[in-house]
């Protein structure tokens, strides 16, 4: 048997994004390395009490015991999501032995060195009968590291036969970039707000979860004056690698717009923020492939189109946007198992190679 069939497993990823949407399960079969195979997966939606308590966790600061309740019912929810993927994929989710769990972010706090996510491993490894690897952050960060991005190794090992240099640009509540170049190079950063602060917005001014189809933001008008002003803030003038804080953005403020120019205006300022990150990659990108929920915006689309010459949604190479950061889990799960490193200096600024995530047999 081959050294990469003797590590090949079948294995569950479990991903709940900023937006709190839902918890994202899919599953796929990988021996952490260059080969991956995917079988599929779902969302299971948070009910619109619990997103609430989630979205309020995530930007006030709760009591402790509310914490502690909310985790558990998190975790419950991951667990249900492991049984709504069982039944929908049968045999091939049933053979997973494995789930990479990655709870809810509540802080990121990378300048202090701190994070949280929320999720009880135990708890799930009991519920599902599966072990669990979790907590895949802090070791990147007690090394110096700011714990995001993840994704950038799981990148490589997609693209690894592209010719050509190549951006992957997740757009999730925040905006993450790998870029990864043709002599092997990586580096990667989080550019900047990806659909959270437009997410949020669509909520407190039109009643939304989000700005579907961008219904919003198409009718907008985008306010140039106050996207130059957002993106001069220091965030933006670091040098890559970086990660954002959970408080980062909190001066990009459209109240003072309609809900249409608000919403356009944040719009341009998620693509002005990638723009800027891209400008200081070495040497142009064959093609941008973008991943996560904001790959079905139009006008995000549309604008990021009109700025660089080659974009693409990634499920042009039959990858599904939504389940990516999921998949990407269950890849992670199985590298930490293995001790390979989940980053490197280029991707968090850490100080060495390191793996990370603590297993829960």
């Amino acid at each position: 048997m081959s050294e990469s069939l003797h590590h090949r497993r079948t294995v569950i990823g479990l991903m709940s994004g900023s937006s709190a949407k839902g918890v994202d399960a899919a599953i796929i079969s990988t021996d952490g390395e260059d080969f991956v195979k995917f079988h599929g997966g779902l969302r299971h939606p948070y009910d619109a009490e619990l997103r609430s308590r989630i979205l309020e966790a995530s930007q006030h600061n709760v009591r402790l015991d509310e914490l502690l309740l909310l985790e558990q019912e998190i975790t419950l929810h991951h667990a249900e999501a492991v049984e709504v993927l069982k039944q929908q994929l049968g045999t091939i989710a049933n053979a997973a032995m494995l789930i990479g769990f990655h709870g809810h972010t509540v802080r990121h706090l990378p300048s202090d060195g701190v994070t949280m996510q929320l999720g009880n491993p135990w708890l799930l490894a009991e519920k599902t009968g599966l072990q669990v690897v979790s907590d895949f952050r802090r070791r990147d960060m007690a090394r110096g590291g700011r714990g995001a991005p993840l994704a950038s190794f799981f990148h490589q090992a997609l693209f690894r036969d592209e010719k050509h240099s190549v951006g992957v640009l997740n757009l999730g509540g925040i905006a993450n970039l790998t870029w990864l170049g043709t002599d092997g190079s990586i580096v990667a950063a989080d550019t900047g707000p990806g659909c959270g602060l437009l997410d949020e917005w669509a909520q407190e001014m039109a009643g939304l979860s989000h700005d579907m189809d961008g219904q919003l933001a198409s009718r907008g008008k985008v306010q140039q004056t106050l996207v130059d002003e957002f993106l001069s803030a220091p965030y933006f003038m670091r040098p890559l690698p970086k990660s954002a804080d959970r408080f980062e953005f909190d001066h990009i403020d459209v109240s003072g717009l309609s809900v249409e120019d608000g919403a356009a205006t944040l719009c341009a300022v998620t693509v002005g923020a990638v723009e800027a990150a891209i400008s200081t990659m070495p040497g142009p990108s064959g093609i941008l492939w973008v991943t996560g929920g904001g790959a079905h915006h139009p006008l995000i689309m549309k604008s990021l189109r009109s700025r660089f010459p080659m974009v693409r949604t990634i499920d042009q190479r039959n990858l599904s946007p939504d389940t990516l950061e999921a998949e990407c889990f269950a890849w992670l799960a199985v590298r930490s198992l293995r001790n390979l490193p989940l980053t490197i200096p280029e991707t968090t600024g850490c100080s060495q190679p390191t793996t990370g995530g603590f297993v829960t047999p």
